[in-house]
């Protein structure tokens, strides 16, 4: 079956816009398919790292804030 799964052409949702990412990725790689993958890659990774790290300040904030309440309010 993964084998079968590898093979299929996945489409995407007629609402999820990963066709016109693939295309404007592989327009900016001159149609270097390799390029374009590295390019994606390395924007995803750096879009996840910066989404982990609002939510690490977030919750330090958080934190922080729990902690002020506990020592203004003793």
């Amino acid at each position: 079956m993964l084998h079968q799964r590898i093979h299929e052409s996945p489409q995407a949702p007629a609402s999820c816009p990963v066709e016109d990412i693939v295309a404007a990725y592989l327009r900016l790689a001159e149609g270097d398919a390799a390029l374009a993958l590295r390019w994606a890659v390395t924007d995803a990774l750096a879009d996840l790292l910066a989404a982990e790290r609002r939510t690490r300040e977030r919750s330090r904030l958080i934190s922080r804030g729990y902690a002020s309440g506990r020592i203004g309010g003793a």
